[in-house]
């Protein structure tokens, strides 16, 4: 299980400070009431953007471990939520998604820049999908539009803050639900409707 740990440092400000080691629990979430024998469980790591480490706790009573997610990282993928959004916003630029991997990763095959870019693309479409349907924000789903509607270029950390009390029914990587748990349609759009003429 996960849990937002709200630090408001960059990832490299977390590391300086060693801000894993000022990470507190407060309560087990399984067990809010106590007596469930929580305890540190050390740390593990996330090895990209940069190497540092994850503040986590293990609640035997529920045999579930709980970590402290710092608020920069994207929730069950590599990255940073900023990183993953500009590349998104890069892409619908582009007319098409072939173009958009082409220039984002021309260090590898087309068809694995492809994949790479088409994760990100729909992992967006279905938290932007979410949280319309949770609060009706009146937009498409579309990452530029929201952009422009919150008058922010760090979208998906406005939004995180904004949901916190829906981070469990979010999909990463902004929240915490699991993979498997999708009730969206996350069809990506057609290279015909790939331009922002066409779908923003």
């Amino acid at each position: 299980m996960q849990i937002l740990y709200e630090t408001g440092l960059t990832i490299p400000q977390y590391i300086e400070q060693r801000a894993w080691e000022q990470a507190k629990l407060d309560h087990c979430p399984f067990h809010p009431e106590g007596g469930c024998g929580l305890a540190k469980h050390g740390t593990y790591s996330r090895k990209f953007p940069e190497y540092c480490l994850i503040a986590r706790w293990y609640c035997p009573q529920a045999h579930q471990s709980i970590s402290l997610l710092p608020d920069a990282f994207a929730c069950r993928f590599p990255g940073t939520l900023d990183d993953i959004e500009e590349v998104v916003h890069i892409a619908e630029s582009y007319s098409s998604q072939e173009k958009a991997a082409a220039e984002l990763r021309p260090e590898i095959t087309l068809p694995s820049a492809l994949r790479w870019l088409r994760r990100r693309l729909r992992h967006i479409l279905e938290i932007l999908t979410t949280v319309k349907g949770i609060v009706g924000i009146p937009c498409p789903p579309v990452l530029t539009s929201w952009r422009h509607h919150f008058a922010t270029q760090k979208l998906l950390q406005r939004l995180r803050f904004l949901m916190t009390d829906h981070l469990h029914a979010l999909p990463p990587l902004l929240g915490f639900r699991s993979r498997s748990s999708s009730r969206y349609s996350t069809k990506l759009p057609s290279n015909n409707q790939w331009g922002l003429s066409s779908i923003s």
